[in-house]
């Protein structure tokens, strides 16, 4: 059986294949977030070539993986808002064919400018994932909630992993187009499952767009997170690293006086103040923070040269493979996690999951002399991963109101992006402060990694200490503005 509110009026998918077949779009929306995020990682195992191979400076060049980031940290919320104004299944499907041209204009660019807008257009399909989560709830049967939520979340890490043997395999089997012409074939087939297998909800409400809202936030955390993110070239105390976080900031904190005053704001921060929302989020940067961790300390540590006497001399396309099953781990753990929120609420299990992913990071710390130890590490910090992601959209989709679903989830989405990047940045400047000479040639040095996985195990840890602070709730008790969404999940026949 469908929720109610999924009109065959409105659907082109078949009411009987929904009834029989309840995880189809399910496994198309994940299926989408996987493609979406993939794009994260793409150009990783080919970062040192980008400068021969689109004809520019090595400093140019680190723009085509930042501007991924930074586009689809500004798209979370944005989308979200989009999704609430004009309904969710439109706005995934314009982020599918945001995907699929940005794909196509990346594959056929030989330079940096076409490089940029494409790997930016990349960035902003991310509203995929935020928008599909909070699309869950309308489409599925409650015992099959939980779970859908869980694995939708859980795209965000996959895809980023799985992203880094393909794209190692991929540019060594052809050329490094080839990259973005699977990435364009990938939303296209995107794009038609979820024309036709995912239902149209008519879920639209009511308002306006906040398009100054919409600028405002783009120029405060574009500019924010450049100091961030450039922090590890210029220096964490250089003018221009200050300078850039601190006129972000400023923006930031003039757009949240606007957003407060306007009647229709892009992001309701009043919502965003309640406990729940706000203690869920300031969780997000930590664990997302401890999520992005593993994802850059392990493939460098493979990678390194045994001659170092730590390095585990593994190729691109090896390091690659010893590190997927960390994101299948993430996939895995998501009907663990749904399961773990009925018996002991989403609050007890963000604390779970941010406990195991500091976990993994103490097995990395004192086992890292191995490939499959690596590996074990990034296992067991990828299910807490898993678990934690699961649980941060629900503890926030119990605490909104329907119609602000979407952007919620978009903001939420945005601190993890947050945290994330602060632990590029860090991760970054620790490896390079400290370094070994092998050959005429730097390498971070064993302690660098060491401190690594030690800030990896802080990160989730402080995680866990302020999950604590999100106020407590029984496994199935709702709020208020929560109980509508609950009622229109109820499986019967389809209103006309």
């Amino acid at each position: 059986m469908y929720p109610a509110h999924v009109s065959d009026e409105t659907s082109v998918v078949p009411t009987r294949l929904l009834r029989e077949h309840p995880m189809l779009p399910v496994v198309v929306l994940c299926f989408g977030g996987l493609t979406a995020s993939l794009t994260q990682t793409l150009l990783i195992p080919i970062q040192t070539e980008l400068p021969q191979l689109l004809h520019t400076s090595g400093a140019n060049a680190a723009w085509v993986i930042t501007i991924t980031l930074l586009a689809g940290g500004v798209a979370m919320p944005t989308a979200g808002r989009l999704a609430d104004l004009y309904g969710k299944q439109r706005v995934i499907a314009a982020s599918t064919v945001l995907l699929l041209v940005a794909s196509v204009i990346c594959a056929l660019s030989g330079s940096l400018a076409p490089m940029l807008v494409g790997r930016a257009m990349q960035g902003l399909a991310m509203g995929f994932i935020p928008v599909g989560i909070s699309l869950m709830r309308e489409i599925t049967p409650p015992h099959l909630t939980g779970t859908a939520i869980a694995a939708m979340s859980a795209t965000l890490g996959v895809g980023g992993a799985i992203g880094l043997p393909l794209s190692a395999f991929v540019a060594q089997s052809w050329s490094w187009h080839a990259l973005f012409w699977v990435s364009a074939a990938l939303a296209g087939a995107v794009l038609a499952a979820t024309w036709f297998l995912v239902p149209h909800v008519q879920d639209a409400a009511p308002g306006r767009f906040d398009v100054g809202g919409a600028i405002g936030l783009a120029i405060g955390l574009v500019t924010f997170l450049v100091g961030v993110t450039k922090a590890s070239t210029w220096g964490w105390t250089d003018a221009r690293t200050l300078g850039a976080m601190a006129v972000g900031l400023v923006v930031l904190l003039v757009w949240g006086l606007y957003q407060v005053r306007t009647t229709e704001p892009l992001v309701d921060l009043r919502t965003t103040a309640r406990l729940p929302v706000l203690m869920t989020n300031v969780a997000a940067i930590a664990i997302g923070f401890g999520m992005m961790a593993q994802a850059i300390v392990g493939p460098q540590l493979l990678q390194i040269p045994q001659v170092t006497g730590y390095g585990l001399g593994q190729s691109i396309l090896e390091a690659g493979l010893w590190m997927a099953p960390s994101g299948l781990m993430m996939l895995l753990f998501a009907p663990v996690s749904a399961r773990l929120m009925q018996r002991l609420g989403a609050k007890r299990t963000l604390m779970i999951g941010a406990t195991v992913l500091g976990g993994g990071y103490l097995v990395g710390f004192f086992l890292m002399s191995a490939p499959w130890q690596v590996m074990l590490a990034c296992i067991v910090a990828s299910a807490g991963v898993g678990i934690g992601y699961a649980a941060m959209p629900t503890l926030i989709l119990d605490a909104v109101p329907v119609n602000e679903a979407a952007s919620a989830v978009g903001v939420n989405a945005l601190m993890r992006s947050v945290g994330t990047t602060l632990a590029a940045a860090v991760m970054a400047t620790v490896l390079t402060t400290s370094t070994t000479t092998v050959g005429g040639f730097p390498f971070p040095s064993e302690n660098a990694f060491e401190w690594c996985f030690a800030l990896g195990a802080a990160a989730a840890f402080l995680g866990v200490a302020i999950a604590a602070f999100v106020p407590g709730r029984s496994a199935d008790a709702l709020t208020p503005e929560a109980a509508p969404l609950a009622a229109a999940s109820v499986p019967g026949p389809a209103r006309r």
